[in-house]
């Protein structure tokens, strides 16, 4: 039973979904399959390897014969699943208090991260230089036990460097994809406004539709897959501002800050000695984090929640201080979010004060303000909140 609460906003008391809808069932291809008998080997590029017995190659992380090669052909049929039996709260608690020993004096921060991670999102950090932006991707990356990738976002980073590119075999006389630094569960892209656009834009297909294509073929991205970001807002020499569609596919933006008097003491203590980093131990893996996602996908959000939400995300739109309002997929992430954070807390359904507690790190950075509103040094943040004061709260249900 969860709180009294919950039978104001809708959820049901007895019992909670039993079943989830997963994504369609994308059909395996492969050129090889496809190609005429009797067609000279070599004569055309040859799909990823198979295992041997005609079946695709292995998804997932691996060697590069080992990638499968996919076409999307849409929706060939519904797959169901039961919901995981799994505690988010006390599996979220472990990797919190994990983070939070590398992470000093920043709670809110690492749980957002953590939310996110839950909501099948990516993660913007914005900050100064120094207070721990890398040091909390990283964190984050070593408490879960799954494939983790680094890439330094520098002028001259190609796309290729990012996706990966097929190259020739000369033995084999076939092409071979070789997969580039964003297949891992978790990518830490780091100052990723040093890049150019055309390296930033290698990074649309990946955060939105979790594949890479490459010469016409896609690649499935392993599951869970979040894209955790930095970039410093005040040294803009030499840096390209990430465009509103590159902004927009990130679910959230935070913001570090500096320490309070306590933890900087402690973080003088523990940088004197090994890097807390190194010691560092994973307390979930990939298995566990898709079970958390799927369980959080299953809470009871009301009607009267989901109007909420829709009407803060078109207040924005009607908002005489911005000329670019948030978009559908705000508010999508916003009630994803919504749905992270009340599993964490224990909940099995969602309140407004969720929606409202994550209306600002979901919405603000997706807004542009109009020229009175930045004459005025008006905000993002400061817009949001403004909603949320004229925005009726939903009662009952």
């Amino acid at each position: 039973m969860g709180t009294p609460g919950g039978a104001r906003w809708g959820r049901p008391c007895d019992s909670a979904p039993v079943a989830v809808r997963l994504d369609p069932v994308r059909r395996p291809w492969s050129r090889a399959a496809a190609r005429p008998e009797g067609r000279r080997r070599g004569s055309t590029r040859a799909a990823a390897g198979t295992d041997g017995t005609g079946r695709p190659g292995r998804t997932g992380l691996g060697t590069a014969r080992g990638w499968r090669r996919t076409r999307t052909v849409g929706p060939v049929t519904d797959v169901y699943r039961p919901v995981p039996t799994v505690d988010v709260a006390a599996t979220g608690a472990r990797v919190l208090a994990n983070v939070d020993a590398v992470v000093r004096g920043k709670p809110e921060v690492v749980r957002m991260a953590l939310v996110v991670l839950l909501a099948e999102g990516h993660l913007l950090v914005e900050d100064v230089p120094g207070v721990g932006k890398t040091t909390l991707a990283k964190a984050l990356a070593g408490s879960i036990d799954a494939s983790v990738r680094r890439i330094q976002f520098t002028p001259d980073l190609l796309p290729s460097d990012v996706t990966g590119v097929a190259v020739y075999d000369q033995e084999s006389r076939e092409f071979e994809f070789k997969p580039g630094a964003v297949f891992a569960n978790l990518v830490v892209a780091d100052e990723i406004n040093r890049a150019s656009p055309k390296t930033q834009s290698a990074l649309l297909e990946c955060m939105e539709e979790r594949q890479v294509t490459v010469d016409g073929v896609s690649y499935e991205l392993a599951r869970p897959f979040m894209v955790v970001a930095t970039q410093n807002p005040i040294e803009m020499e030499g840096t390209y501002p990430l465009p509103e569609a590159q902004r927009d596919r990130f679910t959230a933006r935070v913001s570090m800050g500096y320490p309070n008097r306590e933890a900087e003491l402690a973080m003088l203590d523990d940088q004197t000695g090994v890097d807390p980093l190194s010691t560092l131990r994973p307390v979930a893996d990939a298995a566990t984090i898709r079970d958390l996602v799927a369980a959080v996908g299953a809470l009871h959000v009301s009607d009267a929640v989901r109007r909420y939400v829709v009407a803060l995300v078109e207040g924005t739109r009607r908002s005489p201080e911005l000329r670019l309002g948030a978009s559908p997929r705000a508010g999508v992430q916003l009630l994803r979010t919504a749905r992270a954070a009340a599993a964490l807390a224990g909940r099995d359904h969602v309140l407004p004060d969720d929606v409202q507690a994550l209306a600002v790190p979901v919405l603000a950075h997706r807004l542009l303000l109009s020229a009175d509103a930045a004459g005025a040094r008006r905000t993002g943040e400061q817009v949001v909140t403004g909603l949320l004061r004229t925005t009726p709260v939903p009662r009952g249900r």
